[in-house]
């Protein structure tokens, strides 16, 4: 995976931050085959942009899961009742044919400050 993207990873606008889809990939960028590994990974990468603007989990107002097996979302509940607190932030989960770097899952966030 390529360190320039020719978009911003989170980009904040009137106090609205919205970061740009994270895959499920390893500290190598390889893919991640467990469910939970790879739902963990990419909500780890999610946090990582919003802590690099100073900002957390709990800033988190929607997310959208982009992944390739729908069957991850019991997966991707039991991680939302770990990591988000109350009120938990909405989600889309959306199954898909791919997501790029051959990952599983692809998060993206929108976060207010």
């Amino acid at each position: 995976m390529a360190d320039d993207h020719p978009y911003m990873l989170a980009n904040e606008r009137d106090g609205i931050v919205y970061v740009s889809g994270a895959p499920g990939l390893d500290a190598e960028n390889r893919p991640l085959q467990g469910d939970r590994e790879a739902l963990d990974a990419a909500l780890n990468r999610v946090a990582d942009r919003l802590a690099a603007i100073g900002l957390g989990l709990e800033h988190v107002v929607k997310t959208t899961y982009f992944v390739t097996d729908v069957t991850m979302r019991d997966a991707a509940n039991a991680q939302y009742v770990e990591r988000f607190p109350e009120p938990r932030p909405a989600r889309t989960f959306v199954a898909v044919q791919a997501v790029p770097y051959g990952a599983r899952v692809a998060i993206e966030a929108v976060a207010h400050r």
